[in-house]
């Protein structure tokens, strides 16, 4: 079994961020101060620490075409739970960063995955593998 994992990321603006991950995300909230709120993030532990808007550009590095965001995070669901998600954050409304496609498809590694930002600007990537085997696959 993998242990699960601790991340905790900042945002500029807590209330809009604790309703994001609750409420679009539907991610489960545990303990909280006035800076901070723990969240189970699909089994790991995400905890949204409070700090001011910085003032840095976005980067991104080119993927398939696409800008990718650096730094991202995200979670590895199973092929038709991120296919539920992609289809779950669509009916949200979600803006997305690069809508849900299919990357290597049919080739190792084929893999769904999809990036948009939290309310805080903080970017996330959701993917799945069709074999989950070829995770680490060369």
């Amino acid at each position: 079994m993998i242990p699960p994992f601790h991340i905790a990321i900042p945002v500029h603006n807590l209330e809009a961020c604790r309703t994001f991950y609750k409420d679009v995300l539907l991610c489960e909230e545990g303990r909280s101060s006035d800076h901070w709120v723990d969240f189970n993030f699909f089994g790991h532990q995400l905890v949204i620490h409070y700090k001011p808007k910085p003032e840095e550009d976005l980067h991104t590095n080119s993927v398939d075409g696409k800008n990718v965001p650096v730094p991202h995070y995200g979670v590895v669901f199973p092929w038709n739970e991120f296919h539920a998600l992609a289809d779950s954050l669509k009916q949200k409304e979600i803006d997305f960063i690069i809508e849900p496609y299919i990357r290597f498809e049919g080739l190792v590694g084929e893999q769904a995955t999809m990036f948009f930002y939290d309310p805080a600007g903080n970017a996330l990537e959701f993917k799945a593998f069709k074999d989950r085997n070829q995770l680490f696959a060369k």
